[in-house]
């Protein structure tokens, strides 16, 4: 019976609660209703934009979901908690590397997500984060290189091809301990759940951190366990064995 002691689950979504199809199965679903049930506060912590994960939170009863990385903080009722927005300079940086290496794109505003395409006015909306998808090893270690002498932004990925940035110290971690000190729990009771380098922080940050079996290599080594694959519902596993058996 929680015998870790957690009272707040934070849950990637993409690779962890969510088939490859985009659904949730019936058991990863009546786990975090179970947890809920119990008083465990069930929060979501996406690289997604809120448009694209709050019917998951709704129907699944969540409240709270982190989004963009971390980029923002919302109810599941549409109340922005937290906003952080990517500087000039990252942007900048953006248009730079996309001129020279011309990878697949994704800007996400606070009002939209621009998939390989490009506003006609960067300066009309407000950025929250940005990416690059790029298959070939040698071009994205070199996008690497250049994102990597930046100081203003914050580089993860959401799987081994691509790369995610957002603004310097914007990531899950640091939003959960937003969030926790809001509904005065410790990050000690805290169990984060996820698969990728944008994942990493808050599994080393939390109380209990789990990785999922088809988690990153980097993300397991500093898990505290490894639950079973997110196709075979390592969400449910976990929580059944940490927080309702």
């Amino acid at each position: 019976m929680n015998e870790k002691n957690i009272r707040l689950i934070a849950l990637d979504l993409d690779g962890t609660v969510l088939h490859t199809d985009h659904t949730v199965s019936k058991e990863n679903e009546r786990a975090i209703k179970q947890a809920i049930e119990n008083d465990v506060e069930v929060i979501f912590a996406t690289g997604r934009h809120y448009s694209t994960c709050v019917d998951y939170a709704r129907t699944l009863g969540v409240k709270y979901l982190i989004t963009v990385n971390g980029g923002e903080i919302w109810t599941t009722d549409g109340e922005l908690l937290d906003r952080n927005p990517l500087p000039q300079q990252a942007l900048d940086k953006f248009k730079k590397i996309h001129h020279t290496y011309s990878p697949w794109t994704w800007l996400v505003s606070t009002d939209k997500v621009w998939r390989n395409e490009h506003p006609s006015d960067y300066d009309a909306h407000t950025w929250l984060k940005y990416g690059f998808d790029i298959t070939e090893d040698k071009v994205r270690e070199s996008i690497i290189e250049e994102l990597a002498v930046e100081t203003d932004i914050e580089v993860t990925n959401s799987s081994p091809t691509n790369l995610e940035v957002n603004a310097v110290g914007i990531n899950k971690a640091r939003a959960i301990e937003k969030l926790c000190a809001k509904l005065d729990i410790n990050m000690k009771h805290v169990m984060a759940m996820g698969d990728s380098m944008n994942d990493i922080k808050m599994i080393e940050e939390a109380g209990f951190g789990v990785a999922m079996e088809n988690a990153q290599d980097e993300v397991k080594k500093v898990a505290d366990w490894v639950t079973t694959h997110h196709t075979k519902h390592g969400v449910a596993q976990a929580i059944n064995k940490w927080v309702i058996e």
